[in-house]
């Protein structure tokens, strides 16, 4: 059974490009548009990490983390932010595991960061 990732992001170009770059990886993908969203589509799927955003309408990314966090069903998700630009951002402010840039490369810095969460296994497409 492959691992699931949760993606959140309102940027549907960015969205699509960390679900695409998750599923060549082997991942079963599931994708919101903002936190409410993402909390609705908890409430039936356990992923096995979680990226989001964290400038989002209705339920931004910081709000999201914190509802995870409160939560012992899902407090224990590795998460990993994607931020506006590598600028002085600090994952640990928010709780996230790791944190990738919309402003590089976001397939290999999305590759690190799975290798960083969840270990080597996922960061290699099925086959590969």
């Amino acid at each position: 059974m492959p691992a699931v990732a949760l993606v959140v992001d309102d940027s549907m170009l960015i969205r699509y490009t960390v679900c695409r770059s998750l599923e060549e990886r082997g991942f079963a993908v599931e994708s919101a548009t903002n936190g409410l969203e993402a909390l609705q589509i908890l409430e039936r799927v356990h992923p096995d990490v979680i990226v989001t955003d964290m400038q989002m309408p209705k339920m931004s990314g910081s709000e999201l983390i914190t509802a995870l966090k409160k939560n012992p069903s899902t407090s224990q998700i590795p998460i990993i932010i994607v931020a506006g630009r590598a600028s002085g951002f600090d994952e640990t402010e928010t709780r996230a595991n790791f944190a990738i840039y919309k402003d590089i490369d976001i397939q290999s810095q999305l590759k690190k960061a799975l290798d960083a969460v969840m270990g080597k296994s996922h960061s290699q497409g099925a086959g590969k």
